[in-house]
């Protein structure tokens, strides 16, 4: 839903009425995952996408016809042998798409607050009842200190906020199944958890070319991407304009000051000895999900010695991704920064790196579509 915020605001200031389509299961190879959106106002302006291409026409009348009754409606899209060339998802997989209207200046008013939580940056989930007793449709905001709208009984607002909460923790998003009043190990209702925790952060060491590339496609992947250097000559606003950030320090310094969880990916571009080497020692003492460095293997080998004998054990040298980047023969600052990004997606998802022409079985891997940290 992120990439929907600007407009949604919009049309909540204009008092535009619309609907907002939300992948809430998926079942197969499907090209978005659970939180994927998709919404239509009474005008016919369309914002966003639930699938890539293959059941956006459908949605779209869904949505005109929600607009039009204020009925919530759930739609499931599929693919069987006789519907090819249906409507359907021809990769195979199947999804199942909850419409809700935003008709109303109350139902736009609770949106609202959730956006506006969203854009501040506070971890917060919208929990959306699917199906069974209660109000299909019906949604509750919950923040780590408090909580707000009803699905329609207060046990199970109770049982799903403290649930909510233990996703929002994780940064996962996904189905929860209860009885009607909030009862464990019961299926009669079906809630959708969607969280929506602060960006993941890009940390870029080394004010170089290849760092401007870096950082440019780390903000189109959606981290909040800062640039670090220690010479003001290059860590400049001018030669890093998507960065969110831009600091002028010493590397290792600034990373030892500053939030690292598992969610942070680091890139090491500066391929000098003096940066690098206490910098790698602090980077690894953190959780971070992803160490890559940049250098040639000859420079990798002696950096290696050098963190040997700054004390550094085995096990955290096996964390560095260096030479980073994947083997795409990049040569240019763009296309090694695609080599890097494709390497942190495949060191986060698991993939082989291999053409997906030479593989067989699910081109996606949708036991790890839920566990998408925070990026609804």
């Amino acid at each position: 839903m992120r990439e929907l915020l600007s407009d949604l605001r919009d049309w909540h200031r204009t008092g535009t009425s619309f609907a907002l389509a939300t992948v809430v299961a998926v079942r197969g190879s499907a090209p978005r995952a659970p939180g994927a959106a998709m919404a239509v106002t009474d005008t016919g302006t369309v914002a966003g996408s639930v699938s890539g291409g293959c059941v956006e026409s459908d949605v779209h009348e869904v949505a005109t016809e929600v607009i039009g009754t204020g009925r919530t409606v759930l739609r499931t899209y599929g693919i069987s042998d006789d519907e090819a060339f249906g409507v359907g998802l021809t990769c195979g997989g199947t999804i199942d798409v909850l419409v809700r209207p935003f008709v109303t200046a109350e139902a736009r008013e609770h949106l609202r607050e959730l956006l506006d939580l969203i854009v501040a940056g506070e971890p917060v989930a919208l929990a959306t009842v699917v199906s069974g007793a209660g109000l299909q449709g019906a949604g509750r905001v919950v923040r780590t200190g408090g909580a707000s709208g009803s699905l329609g009984d207060e046990g199970l607002d109770t049982a799903v906020t403290d649930d909510a909460r233990g996703l929002l923790a994780q940064g996962a998003t996904g189905s929860v199944r209860y009885g009607a009043r909030g009862e464990r190990r019961m299926q009669d209702v079906t809630v959708f958890v969607q969280t929506f925790a602060p960006a993941p952060r890009m940390l870029v060491f080394g004010a170089i070319d290849h760092a401007a590339a870096t950082a440019r496609i780390g903000s189109f992947l959606g981290y909040r991407v800062t640039v670090c250097d220690a010479r003001p000559a290059f860590a400049t606003r001018e030669r890093f304009p998507t960065a969110d950030e831009v600091v002028r320090a010493w590397p290792h310094t600034y990373l030892e000051s500053t939030e690292v969880d598992e969610r942070t990916v680091v890139c090491v571009l500066t391929h000098d000895p003096k940066f690098d080497v206490p910098l790698l020692a602090a980077a690894l003492r953190t959780p971070a999900a992803y160490i890559g460095v940049m250098g040639s293997r000859r420079t990798h080998a002696d950096r290696i010695a050098r963190l040997r004998e700054a004390g550094v054990g085995e096990a955290d040298l096996a964390r560095l991704a260096s030479p980073v980047g994947l083997d795409l023969g990049a040569r240019t600052p763009e296309e090694t920064a695609v080599s890097i990004a494709a390497e942190i997606i495949q060191h986060r998802w698991g993939g082989t790196g291999r053409p997906l022409g030479e593989l067989s079985g699910a081109i996606h891997h949708p036991e790890k579509l839920s566990s998408y940290p925070g990026r609804g």
